[in-house]
């Protein structure tokens, strides 16, 4: 019970207490009879003050009760909305699509359209998440690091979740479209559609949900992407190929470590068909080659300076030895230590490809693509013009002039008189 309350409601009877005098403990008082008629006057008044006294305590004890019932209301479901949002997962979410975002600027970096792809994609991202929740009650119930989330715990129902995803999806996806553009509210919506109701299902179905999850995690970039520059180039494949690649390795070591947790939870992992966890680190190391040469391709297309592909590559190169050790010992302590690597690779790639961008001069290239189509344009419809006004021309009858109907007439019946000229 709100400690306010309390507290009102036991002054309130301490007050009823002192002004109108118990019969138990004040026997002569209570059985007293009236004395006088001025005894009753005075003592009608003192009664009326006490009772209002005891009424507006009473008002005061019950508005306290309510106020405190809407702020623990408040704090409750606010607390589920942060865990049904997974508000970490999608801060990460943010910060890809934020990255993406800044790549894909000008020189110059629209910042109120940076915080209106943020906000749009944060909103998408947590509706996902709570989707997620939503189809995989059950199974969360089963698994110790997953039970006590608002759904499998009863905090909150699922039509109250479901509730909560659609409107967060709709109004993300809504502000993407209003303040950034429709390729980037497209690339939104797919990706919630493609988390939750492919991904989702899928992770109870085969292992090769790893890799569609992987494909979730690679198109946040290209939706910031998208949104500064309105098109998706060579450029842009850069980070999402980064988080695709990284993505394995990572949840290879996490599913190694939490198999018999997934396999409570009914999930099919690939790691479950792998025993000694050696096919796991082979697919761990595969997947950490393959970012070997991104850094490089990045500072050949003109993406980053050419210090990021060095710093790129001595990063990939220390996950690469983590993935090394994990295939060449199997084992909890190598798959751990592979994991924590994953997560400082991620933030030091982000933080080196802002640091080293260069300004991409893809906006004035379309400005000036635009102009250069428009002169085009131009001059092709003054071509059609002129070619119009010349088939008029040729169309037009002649401007012979015609001989008045006598000049006729005089020829025929006398033909050795001469044909008279008419001028105008």
């Amino acid at each position: 019970m709100w400690r306010g309350g309390s507290t009102a409601a036991s002054a309130a009877r301490a007050l009823r207490s002192r002004l109108l005098l118990d019969p138990i403990h004040h026997p002569a008082t209570s059985l007293a009879p009236i004395a006088s008629a001025r005894t009753s006057s005075s003592s009608t008044p003192s009664t009326a003050a006490a009772n209002t006294i005891v009424e507006e305590a009473a008002a005061a004890v019950s508005v306290s009760q309510h106020t405190g019932s809407i702020s623990d209301s408040l704090r409750h479901y606010g607390k589920c909305y942060w865990e049904l949002s997974k508000a970490r997962l999608s801060a990460l979410v943010v910060a890809t699509s934020g990255a993406g975002y800044v790549l894909g600027s000008g020189n110059i970096v629209d910042i109120a359209g940076l915080c209106c792809t943020c906000a749009g994609t944060m909103m998408v991202a947590a509706s996902a998440n709570t989707l997620n929740q939503v189809f995989e009650i059950k199974n969360d119930a089963k698994m110790k690091r997953t039970m006590r989330r608002p759904l499998p715990s009863g905090r909150i129902s699922p039509a109250h979740a479901a509730m909560w995803a659609t409107s967060v999806g709709v109004a993300g996806t809504a502000l993407l479209a209003w303040k950034a553009n429709g390729l980037a509210a497209g690339l939104a919506a797919s990706n919630l559609v493609l988390y939750a109701f492919v991904y989702t299902p899928l992770k109870q179905i085969h292992p090769v949900n790893t890799w569609v999850g992987a494909v979730v995690g690679a198109i946040p970039p290209l939706l910031g992407w998208a949104a500064a520059s309105t098109e998706l180039s060579l450029n842009a494949m850069i980070l999402p190929a980064a988080l695709y690649f990284w993505q394995i390795p990572h949840f290879m070591a996490l599913a190694y470590l939490c198999r018999n947790d997934y396999l409570a939870g009914g999930y099919r992992m690939f790691s479950f068909a792998d025993p000694t966890g050696r096919r796991t680190a082979w697919v761990s190391l595969r997947n950490c080659l393959y970012m070997l040469p991104l850094g490089l391709f990045a500072y050949n297309w003109g993406l980053t300076s050419e210090w990021f592909s060095f710093e790129a590559s001595l990063l990939t190169l220390g996950l690469t030895i983590g993935a090394l050790s994990f295939v060449l010992e199997p084992s909890p302590k190598t798959a751990r230590r592979m994991f924590y690597g994953s997560l400082l690779y991620l933030p030091a790639f982000m933080s080196g490809l802002l640091l080293h961008r260069l300004p991409s001069e893809q906006k004035a290239h379309n400005l000036a693509e635009n102009n250069e189509l428009d002169g085009v344009l131009y001059g092709a419809d003054l071509q059609d013009e002129e070619r119009a006004r010349q088939k008029r021309q040729d169309t037009k009858p002649s401007r012979v002039q015609s001989l008045p109907p006598v000049s006729y007439a005089s020829v025929a019946p006398f033909p050795f008189l001469p044909v008279p000229i008419y001028e105008s």
